[in-house]
């Protein structure tokens, strides 16, 4: 990291991870050119889990090379009168694949929910009825993880 004065530790950026809206998920293509996508994480242990749909470019990527960095960003504020953004982030790195098991495939939806439709819980049975056999889930299991603030 060259700004070495804006690093923090990997509880700090596991903090950011935890509670940023959204991440970008990068992978690569079967040509050796990038792709990124967004992706809405959620972290249970030191597993980044997200969900998307059962085929996909994503999918096919991660199939054909497990490497992943997902990055994400929160707590931005402009700050036009001194050239700068404050922000918190952070950047992570591992090995990316799907959850076969039914119980941690829903135990991660379940957790996705909780972060991203807390107040509608009560519909999240009957949403697993009726989307479970659709729906991909996920896991990255991190190897590495920075982080960094300018604050």
């Amino acid at each position: 990291m060259r700004r070495t004065d804006r690093e923090k530790d990997a509880g700090f950026a596991l903090e950011v991870l935890r509670g940023c809206e959204y991440a970008t998920l990068a992978t690569v293509n079967t040509d050796k050119t990038p792709y990124c996508i967004p992706i809405s994480p959620v972290l249970i242990g030191n597993a980044i889990y997200f969900h998307c749909a059962l085929k996909g470019q994503k999918l096919d990527n991660i199939r054909q090379n497990d490497a992943v960095c997902v990055s994400c960003v929160r707590y931005t504020k402009l700050v036009p009168e001194k050239f700068t953004t404050e922000y918190e982030s952070a950047v992570a790195t591992g090995k990316c694949g799907t959850v076969s098991d039914e119980a941690e495939k829903i135990a991660a939806l379940r957790a996705i929910c909780e972060k991203y439709a807390k107040n509608n819980m009560s519909g999240f049975e009957a949403q697993m009825a009726k989307s479970l056999h659709k729906t991909c889930v996920c896991k990255i299991h991190i190897e590495q993880i920075t982080g960094k603030a300018n604050m």
